[in-house]
This record gives structure tokens, C-alpha cells and sequence, in this order.
């Protein structure tokens, strides 16, 4: 771990504030502690550790730490904890948030309840005074709907962010009118969903879809390979398609849609996104192919008057609202409050099945046994405390 001010320790603590109310402080905040990825990288998340960090030095000491450093911090008076925790044990977020030391403990990492990936959160959310979750507003609004409801109180919506200067504009003028191209960048995760872009692409013309990245058993698909978008040869790529398209299942808000945006190329997503309600992100439906191609058809002859107007709308939202001022802001505004909020309480059944659901994201034999204990208590009542 870099910095100083840092010594561990294996020690264990207890929580550092109570559960309710407001967080009391011994005096003004002096230096945080910053526990994210980090590097010269534009990509996420290390891209959030290097432009959340030069901003926030501008007020306060700064140390990095990476997500999955060991080891434990034993901080000092005006000292405060920001960061990602990581789902191994032992990781340095997870092992010092519990110090009664800590002014403040901010949780600040993605989210989406729309698979298990945060359930390990829930082993030691009760020492952090706020949870920021990088989501779109699908998720944030239907929190009450998953899992993790009972982290509500905790939780506040942060908006992920780019720097434009990054992604310059590479689309000046749309392709004619049935001759516009799609474009996926990305992986093949489970949560991607691209069996279901495969089966749209096979309804459309041949070629209309393409995929930048590691194309394996979609040949729907027109294989772009790895492409470079910081090259000129990957920036001609990217200039050559009209729209970037992802169907995810369960992505909180992924980078690629605002990268996309910041191009100049018109983003098409599911609603499990994250991406809602922008009259410039068009929308197709999860999992119904026959109406996600009547999207994709009313695009491909939509005016090229109106796909100018949702570019320069996507530029202006950019500029006002996914920039990394105002996401920096967000979190200056949680360490400076002293808000320190109480989960909801919810029954033991509830904590049995959020504890196995985190078993099951482990690799190896220990999660294909929580898988199999899972699918049992999945089917136990829900009994929610009030």
C-alpha cells in the first residue's frame, strides 16, 4: 500500500459509528483514504481512482490504496475512508472500515441488484456511514424491489462519469437511411446478454450488428476483434457505425454508453442498463426480439435531423451531468456530512439467503454448494420485519 500515515495491523474493531442518526466527528476532516483501482488508464474503474483523487487533493491529503491491497489501516484523528471494497477477504476496505477511529466510511463502488454481485456488501455495510452507488437510474429507482432493499436508507445514487477530452467527437454525419451499423463493445458476460443480441442481429440484415471485442460462438455478429479506440485506426472504426447497442440483464450503467455518446454515435440499450428516460439513449425491450428490431428499424430510417439533435442532446448531458466535477462533488458532499443512517432490519431467513447468494459468486466448490443452497432457500417465504 502507498502513502503515508498507514500502519496495519490484524486487529479487529468495532463499528465505527452507530447504526442511526447523525455520525458524530471529533474535528474537521484533514486526509482520506481512497481505495480504488487506479491508473493513467480512461478506462473504468481506473479512471474513477485518478480523476476522483486529483479532485478531491484539492481539499484534503489524498493516499491510494488499490481495491484488493491486504492489510489493515489504523487511521488517525481526521481521517476518513472512501473506497471499493473488494469481494476477497482480507482486502483493505473490508478490514479497516470497522475502526471507531474513521471520522467518516464512505462505500463508493458499482452497483446493480439485478444479480448477486453485491451481496458480499451486506457482511459489513453496518460500519459504513454511506453507501455511493455508481448505477443508472433504473436500478437506483427499483431498489425497493431487490435484495438488498434494506441498504436503502444507506444509499445514495452517484452517476458514473467520463471526461470528454478523452473521447473526442469521431461522428459528424449519419449514414443514409437503412444503411446505418450497430456496434456492441465489450465482453461476453453473463449479465451482457448476448445470446439475446445474437438473436436480434438475426432478424436484421446481415452485417448490421457488429462486435468489438472477443467474439466466441455469435456469428450473428460481425467480428470486429480488439479494437484500439485511443489508435486513429480504431478511431476510424468507431466512425464508421451509427449506434452502440448492448442488451445487458443486469449492468448498472455501463462506461461504453457514455464513451459512446462522447463519439458522437447514438446509444441503444435495455432499460437493465441503467439508462432511462433520455430522449437521446433509446431504449429497446429485455429479451423480445420482434420489438427491440421495430426500434432498431424506426432508427435505421429515422431523419437525419433527428439523430443530429439526440447527439448534440447526449453532448449536453455530458457536459452537465455524467462529468467527473460532479461526481467528484457527490462525494466531497458525503464526507463532509454526518449522516449516518441505519439499514432497514429484515428477518434472519433474509441474511441467510443474502450470506449464501455472496457463498455463490466465489469460485470454485464452495460456490457450486451455495448455488445448490441458494435454489433451496429461494423458495423460503419472505418474512421482513417492520
Amino acid at each position: 500500500m502507498a502513502g503515508s500515515h498507514v500502519s496495519l495491523s490484524g486487529e479487529a474493531h468495532s463499528p465505527a459509528v452507530p447504526d442511526g442518526g447523525a455520525a458524530s466527528r471529533h474535528g474537521p476532516i484533514r486526509t482520506v483514504h481512497l481505495v480504488y483501482p487506479c491508473s493513467d488508464s480512461v478506462a473504468t474503474p481506473y479512471a474513477i481512482g485518478r480523476h476522483l483523487g486529483n479532485r478531491l487533493r484539492s481539499r484534503y491529503e489524498v493516499i491510494n490504496y488499490e481495491w484488493n491491497d491486504r492489510g489493515r489501516i489504523r487511521p488517525k484523528p481526521g481521517e476518513v475512508l472512501v473506497g471499493h471494497a473488494c469481494p476477497e477477504r482480507g482486502t483493505v476496505f473490508r478490514r479497516s472500515c470497522a475502526d471507531p477511529r474513521w471520522e467518516r466510511v464512505i462505500l463508493l463502488e458499482p452497483y446493480c441488484h439485478g444479480d448477486d454481485q453485491d451481496a458480499f456488501v451486506e457482511s459489513f455495510i453496518r460500519h459504513c456511514d454511506l453507501f455511493l452507488a455508481i448505477t443508472g437510474v433504473y436500478w437506483f429507482c427499483d431498489i425497493a424491489n431487490g435484495r438488498f432493499a434494506h441498504w436503502l436508507p444507506k444509499m445514495r445514487h452517484v452517476d458514473l462519469a467520463i471526461d470528454r477530452g478523452e473521447f473526442p467527437p469521431l461522428k459528424t454525419a449519419f449514414a443514409p437511411p437503412g444503411q446505418r451499423r450497430f456496434v456492441y463493445i465489450g465482453r461476453d458476460a453473463r449479465y451482457k446478454n448476448l445470446g439475446y443480441l445474437a438473436a436480434v442481429a438475426r432478424r436484421l440484415p446481415a452485417g448490421q450488428v457488429s462486435w468489438s471485442g472477443h467474439n466466441t460462438g455469435y456469428p450473428e455478429l460481425s467480428s470486429l476483434g480488439w479494437v484500439d479506440f485511443g489508435s486513429d485506426e480504431g478511431k476510424r472504426t468507431v466512425s464508421g457505425f451509427d449506434f452502440m447497442i448492448t442488451v445487458g440483464d443486469a449492468d448498472g450503467n455501463p462506461t461504453t454508453i457514455l464513451e459512446a455518446m462522447a463519439w458522437g454515435l447514438i446509444p441503444v440499450c435495455t432499460p437493465q442498463s441503467g439508462y432511462v428516460g433520455f430522449r437521446g439513449i433509446p431504449n429497446v425491450p429485455l429479451n423480445d426480439v420482434e420489438v427491440a428490431c421495430g426500434v432498431i428499424r424506426d432508427l435505421q430510417e429515422a431523419s437525419e435531423d433527428t439523430l443530429l439533435a439526440m447527439q448534440h442532446e447526449n453532448w449536453r448531458l455530458l457536459d452537465e451531468r455524467f462529468n467527473w466535477d460532479r461526481f467528484a462533488a457527490q462525494v466531497v458532499e458525503a464526507i463532509e456530512s454526518f449522516a449516518s443512517p441505519r439499514c432497514a432490519p429484515v428477518s434472519p431467513r433474509h441474511r441467510l439467503r443474502i450470506a449464501v447468494a455472496a457463498m455463490r459468486c466465489r469460485p470454485g466448490r464452495l460456490g457450486r454448494v451455495a448455488q445448490r443452497l441458494l435454489r433451496k432457500v429461494r423458495r423460503w417465504p419472505e418474512r421482513r420485519l417492520t
